[in-house]
């Protein structure tokens, strides 16, 4: 079995991994700025420590076969705290895996390398144009791994739509939030545009696909999502259905809503960055065939699974975050004026 190292342990992709390997009998060491407070603590190796920290780092390499890269800080962190976490952080975790003789990284970049693309499907040869500090520092990111594969190294990049599950919150926890208190649900735009999401559970396939198969033809770039999806509409509604209270997906003209929440992001009362509400009226969905053709990937879940996989937990659940908000994918993010507007629907 291989010894892994999962950077970002502690968050939503971080712990679903790590069950998924310890579930497969690898050793796995995590660090993170956050304390593992899992009930798999006894199980790994958890190291609360900066992917920044150039000693932290080469401290946490030693006899780790497989890097999983997965820590970054999310588009509601400070432009220096993106910047020098996605971009310095990564190089960091590079350099000293390649210096250290780890046999392969598997690098978790995003689809917001794409920006707001002017077609789809997109495929990993798309011109990459990242809106805002976050996308912008996954692309230079992913130009750090290209130098490390140029050196020789195996660095396997995965490009994954926005992934849900068991353990996430975040932007999602707003969603779930109106729909078990009973309330309908504004949608930017109509709600026909498709929107492809991810379940953690086939993103984790497709991590391991990385991490197992020949070095030859993990090499490379992969998009990563789910298979199965329709509109934004009837996605979301899905869980409202669930939810039993006979409520609906309400569409809006975007170009309004959007000035608004521009204007609301500028007074910093509101959760919802650029890439969230710019995006949402749009397609946006990738092609996975050259993942499934390459890796053999196969997701099991469609978008209306992921949703409600995702919703069952979050309500089984609630009493574990209920008070709690942050900037991160683990806790449900303040609402904010938003949850003034929930009033009235």
């Amino acid at each position: 079995m291989s010894k892994y190292l999962v950077t970002g342990g502690s968050g939503f992709l971080g712990i679903n991994l790590i069950r998924y390997l310890l579930e497969r009998g690898h050793e796995v060491r995590s660090l993170d700025l956050v304390e593992f407070d899992y009930p798999e603590k006894d199980k790994i190796e958890p190291i609360i420590g900066d992917i920044r920290d150039r000693e932290m780092v080469a401290k946490c390499m030693k006899g780790v076969d497989i890097v999983v890269h997965c820590a970054a800080a999310l588009p509601l962190y400070s432009k220096e705290e993106i910047f020098t976490t996605d971009i310095d952080g990564t190089r960091n975790v590079l350099e000293i895996a390649k210096q250290q003789g780890v046999k392969r990284v598997i690098h978790i970049s995003s689809t917001a390398v794409y920006g707001i693309p002017d077609h789809h499907p997109l495929t990993e040869e798309d011109k990459l144009d990242g809106v805002g500090h976050y996308g912008k520092a996954k692309i230079q990111a992913e130009a750090e791994c290209s130098k490390l594969r140029e050196q020789g190294m195996c660095v396997s990049v995965i490009r994954p739509k926005s992934f849900i599950g068991p353990e996430r919150l975040g932007v999602f926890a707003l969603f779930y939030d109106w729909a078990k208190d009973g309330h309908n649900f504004p949608m930017i735009g109509s709600g026909k545009n498709r929107y492809q999401l991810l379940d953690v559970e086939d993103l984790c396939d497709a991590i391991y696909l990385c991490a197992t198969l020949d070095e030859k033809l993990v090499n490379d770039t992969f998009n990563i999502g789910a298979k199965e999806f329709t509109t934004m509409k009837e996605d979301y509604q899905s869980v409202l259905d669930k939810a039993g209270f006979g409520k609906k997906i309400k569409g809006f003209p975007a170009a309004p809503m959007i000035w608004t929440l521009r204007f609301l992001e500028f007074l910093k009362i509101s959760p919802l960055y650029k890439w969230v509400y710019e995006t949402a009226s749009k397609d946006s969905f990738v092609s996975i065939d050259k993942a499934e053709r390459v890796l053999g990937y196969k997701p099991k879940y469609s978008n209306k699974d992921a949703l409600l996989r995702n919703y069952a937990w979050y309500i089984a659940n609630l009493n574990k975050f209920t008070g709690k908000s942050g900037v991160s994918h683990r806790v449900p993010w303040k609402q904010g004026i938003l949850g003034v507007f929930k009033i009235f629907f």
